[in-house]
């Protein structure tokens, strides 16, 4: 039985749960209480190292890193729709997953921990350009198509999804973009999509 080591709030732990639920996948959630410091005990140290959620095992296996885990899955239980083999489309899905670990963690993510969970040492003002540079960026690339790696949904839209999605808890506005918004209703169409508060 799979088992996720999750918070309900947490962006990250959501795309997870998110592919679990497109690939129609049973699993055990357990909640970690972020607030209450649980993510830095020594039993879940214990199998993250760096304290962080979300946290997947399959049997022996510990997986780690949201990104991570979504490569997993998406080999391990689904088909090359999510995460084809070939070296160039391969190559096209991943450069969104970094996207999602890199300008959308940077942008979307820390203005949304700023202004949700009042993380003060956050530059918000860095946070908020970079926001508005990775959507221009988005709404450019999603004029000529309607996905970002590949012409179908891919785990590189899962895992930039939340947080563009959630924008608005970080106080950015999606008005001036578009596509972007049209993207995030095809994801929220496609069949087993679950969401999250702020997504529904």
């Amino acid at each position: 039985m799979l088992k996720l080591y999750d918070h309900r709030l947490s962006g990250n732990c959501y795309k997870v749960r998110l592919l679990l639920s497109f690939l129609q996948l049973e699993y055990e959630s357990v909640l970690v209480d972020l607030l209450k410091g649980e993510h830095r005990s020594p039993e879940f140290l214990q199998i993250n190292a760096f304290g962080q959620v979300p946290v997947l095992t399959d049997g022996e296996q510990v997986i780690q890193d949201a990104q991570g885990i979504l490569v997993y899955l998406a080999r391990q239980f689904g088909d090359e729709t999510w995460l084809p083999l070939a070296p160039e489309p391969m190559s096209r899905v991943m450069r969104w997953l970094s996207t999602a670990a890199g300008e959308i963690r940077q942008g979307p993510e820390s203005a949304r921990l700023y202004h949700l969970f009042k993380i003060q040492t956050i530059n918000i003002e860095v946070a908020t350009q970079k926001s508005e540079n990775i959507l221009r960026i988005m709404d450019d690339h999603l004029t000529h198509q309607d996905w970002l790696g590949l012409d179908h949904p891919t785990i590189g839209d899962v895992a930039c999804f939340p947080y563009v999605a959630l924008a608005g808890d970080g106080q950015i506005s999606l008005d001036s973009y578009p596509q972007v918004r049209g993207w995030i209703e095809r994801v929220k169409q496609l069949p087993n999509f679950t969401g999250m508060a702020g997504i529904e």
